[in-house]
């Protein structure tokens, strides 16, 4: 093979974070969240502050006021609150329900750090897949300006520190790590929940089993705001407003947030089109945030009404198993806390010294659903050319580099596309015999890490066919895919595909996009698809392909070079 790819690489891998970190990429603090309201007006979220606390104030004056009434009375006296329950119903807590909780909090709090850091990446949310300037309905960012080569990467956004998870700027790698890790540990923690929920008769305090639950919770909420609270009864029956409040976090908001997960998979949502062509990528990623907003304002009120109606009584209940005043509750509360605050404040410092580590526990936890759904080969048909997005971000580092610099003021007649390594038959292809090699199309989704999509069409040549052509030996696993372009930290970016995916339908060398000839900023001359992967291992502005048994001796021996820098993983299938 041509010595000079692999001489042109970086032969290290990262591992640590520092001030160098993705070149050292500079911080850079959007905007406050806002919604858009309108076609151009935007709502400063901020404001919900202020706002909320002006509604606050009214609504208390109001419930008191109306609360005299006879009517009102009457009303609160039909309907105290609480709806009956079976004569069978379990009373009190069993001390699973305690240590479910404590894991429940535990896991939710690296979840949802590390889910605002992924959002931080691509602070902007959309209903639509074609993510264009403009039709983002959430941003914390400013408008994207009217660069044409402005990169998703640039638009990335910091944290501040102890915010996010891991918080520097464009850590998304560690970030999902981080986020798809404990996923798989809260949803392990999840099912046997809810096993021991059935099986124990504790899902009758948490089902509305009566139509009066919605006159209760009224009842209720009118009874919070006037200041006048109902007697606490959770330990024997959960009134209305709780009972459905528990019922829409425990019955709907989890369930959504795995399958919104799910609704990102850019291998499921190719596979399963019959779903992903109603239920994209961004209606998923909204979702998925909003349901992480439900999570958010349901942990705040609980908190806050748990100390406010009786905390001792409360934390008893929880965390001791016992309805009684005691002490218990609070200690074993508190030790609870301290083990949750260290955990927040070393997650951070941690992932910094140690992320090769965070990395190696993660795919641990994660990768065995990668590697199932990696392996779904899907055909070209979901969409046509009425679903090309107008708009397709820009992303990457751009080539630099004279000898990329005359090709392209050659329009690339000089080009030559070096296919060797492990391989009968080595090749130089120029653009003519490209073009010559029988033509593949397909119109497919764009799905990158960051989170932003895209449909294009493509032309150019199947990976089948480049494989056909050079054949490789029998015991090639994996394919190398050279750029030219550097990566952040100096070195040609690379990528390792496994060659199983190099047969599949929707893997090819691209040299057109939407029946024009590719343009420099979207990888001329030639650009990797791979549908069943995430848009970062998609290599653009290819100068070579490399057949080879393994990449343990390719650059940083990571698989690519996102995975040697900034720790993505070589199966990103999710």
């Amino acid at each position: 093979m041509p010595a000079g790819f692999q001489g042109e690489l970086s032969r290290e891998a990262n591992t640590s974070i520092d001030g160098s970190w993705a070149g050292s990429i500079p911080a850079q603090y959007g905007v406050a969240p806002r919604v858009r309201v309108g076609a151009r007006k935007w709502f400063n979220l901020l404001w919900l502050i202020p706002i909320g606390f002006v509604l606050l104030v009214v609504g208390i004056a109001v419930a008191r006021g109306i609360r005299e009434l006879p009517g009102v009375q009457a009303f609160i006296a039909q309907y105290p609150g609480t709806s009956s329950l079976p004569g069978d119903a379990p009373v009190g807590f069993p001390a699973w329900v305690g240590w479910q909780h404590f894991l429940n909090l535990f896991f939710m709090i690296f979840i949802i750090r590390s889910g605002w850091q992924i959002l931080a990446d691509h602070p902007r949310l959309y209903w639509t897949r074609h993510s264009g300037p403009g039709r983002n309905w959430f941003r914390m960012q400013i408008p994207v300006p009217a660069d044409p080569l402005y990169t998703a990467k640039q638009d990335s956004i910091t944290l501040p520190a102890g915010v996010g998870l891991p918080g520097r700027r464009h850590t998304i790698g560690l970030a999902r790590w981080w986020h798809l890790g404990v996923d798989t540990l809260w949803l392990l923690n999840g099912l046997v929940f809810y096993v021991l929920l059935f099986s124990t008769g504790q899902w009758l305090r948490l089902v509305p089993l009566h139509w009066d639950v919605i006159p209760n919770s009224i009842s209720v909420a009118l009874q919070y705001l006037s200041l006048d609270w109902p007697v606490e009864t959770g330990w024997t029956n959960y009134n209305g407003l709780q009972l459905i409040a528990y019922f829409i976090t425990v019955f709907i908001a989890a369930p959504l947030a795995l399958i919104t997960g799910l609704g990102m998979s850019p291998a499921l949502s190719t596979k399963f089109r019959w779903i992903s062509s109603v239920f994209s990528i961004q209606v998923a990623r909204s979702l998925h945030f909003l349901v992480m907003c439900w999570f958010a304002l349901f942990i705040i009120i609980h908190v806050t009404l748990v100390l406010a109606t009786g905390a001792l009584n409360n934390l008893n209940h929880m965390y001791a198993s016992q309805n009684t005043e005691s002490w218990a509750g609070f200690w074993i509360f508190a030790a609870s806390m301290v083990v949750v605050v260290v955990g927040w404040v070393a997650a951070t410092p941690l992932t910094y010294r140690y992320p090769r580590m965070v990395q190696r526990v993660g795919y641990a936890l994660i990768g065995p659903a990668q590697r199932l759904f990696e392996h779904i080969d899907s055909k070209p048909g979901q969409y046509t050319e009425k679903d090309i997005s107008p708009y397709f971000w820009h992303n990457g580092k751009y080539p630099e580099s004279p000898e990329y610099q005359r090709l392209r003021d050659g329009n690339f007649a000089n080009y030559r596309l070096r296919v060797s390594g492990l391989v009968e038959n080595p090749v130089e292809l120029d653009l003519d015999q490209l073009r010559k090699l029988p033509h593949h199309e397909q119109i497919t989704q764009h799905f990158c890490i960051q989170g932003w999509s895209g449909v294009a069409q493509w032309g150019g040549v199947s990976m089948q066919t480049i494989v056909d052509l050079v054949k490789p030996n029998p015991d090639v696993k994996w394919v190398i895919f050279y750029s030219f372009a550097d990566g952040s930290d100096g070195g040609i970016y690379y990528d390792a595909q496994p060659i199983e995916q190099m047969s599949y339908h929707l893997t090819m060398l691209a040299y057109d996009m939407n029946n024009e000839t590719l343009t420099y900023g979207h990888g001329a001359p030639l650009r990797l698809r791979n549908e069943v992967q995430l848009g970062f291992k998609m290599v653009k502005w290819i100068k070579g392909i490399e057949f080879v048994k393994d990449f343990s001796e390719i650059g940083g021996a990571e698989g690519g070079y996102n995975n040697d820098h900034e720790f993505f993983g070589y199966r990103q299938s999710i």
